[in-house]
């Protein structure tokens, strides 16, 4: 697991909690803040796949 892996998990947790917390506020600007948060921690997790897996094929050719 790289360090874009990590990054997007754990936004993608922060911005669980936010949206939890606007919810049980009923503040839906923190509620949306969370989904965005979770939407951007989505597309780190992802590029940190794509970078693994390009990491490991340049290691297999090697």
């Amino acid at each position: 697991m790289n360090k874009e892996q990590v990054k997007g998990k754990l936004d993608q947790v922060k911005g669980e909690g936010k949206e939890q917390w606007g919810k049980l506020t009923d503040d839906h600007s923190k509620e949306a803040e969370g989904k965005m948060d979770k939407a951007k921690g989505k597309l780190k997790e992802g590029y940190g796949d794509v970078k693994e897996k390009l990491s490991e094929k340049d290691d297999r050719v090697e």
